[in-house]
């Protein structure tokens, strides 16, 4: 294989995304870094290179070390890339964070400042 694959391609291969349009509309939005830059769908991947894939609430590193463009298994895929992701926050954390009872309707403008003030934003008013 040559020197380079498209990101798009490249993260759809190795099962980072189901299908290869999600990967494209993940790197049209922004959700995918190679080398710590915002990569378009067309970006080169090349071994060595970091992917930084942003999906469902978590941030996966990986380190690319075989370049491919069709999609394979999940045991071969898992060998295409070193993983460097930190490990999910533990489920005590998870379940600490404050959730809103659904169907409680929106928020008041007391319980927005509330809520601002939990999650550290500063006051605008």
């Amino acid at each position: 294989m040559g020197g380079s694959v498209r990101v798009d391609s490249w993260t759809w291969s190795v099962r980072l995304f189901k299908t290869r349009s999600a990967a494209a509309s993940a790197c049209r939005a922004g959700h995918v870094r190679v080398d710590g830059v915002t990569a378009k769908p067309s970006t080169p991947v090349t071994i060595g290179a970091e992917v930084r894939v942003r999906a469902h609430g978590t941030e996966k590193i990986v380190e690319v070390t075989q370049l491919m463009n069709k999609r394979v298994g999940a045991p071969i895929a898992a060998t295409a890339y070193i993983d460097h992701s930190p490990p999910p926050p533990p489920k005590e954390v998870l379940a600490a964070l404050p959730r809103r009872d659904r169907g409680a309707g929106r928020p008041t403008k007391k319980e927005r400042r509330e809520l601002d003030r939990l999650r550290g934003f500063a006051d605008d008013d």
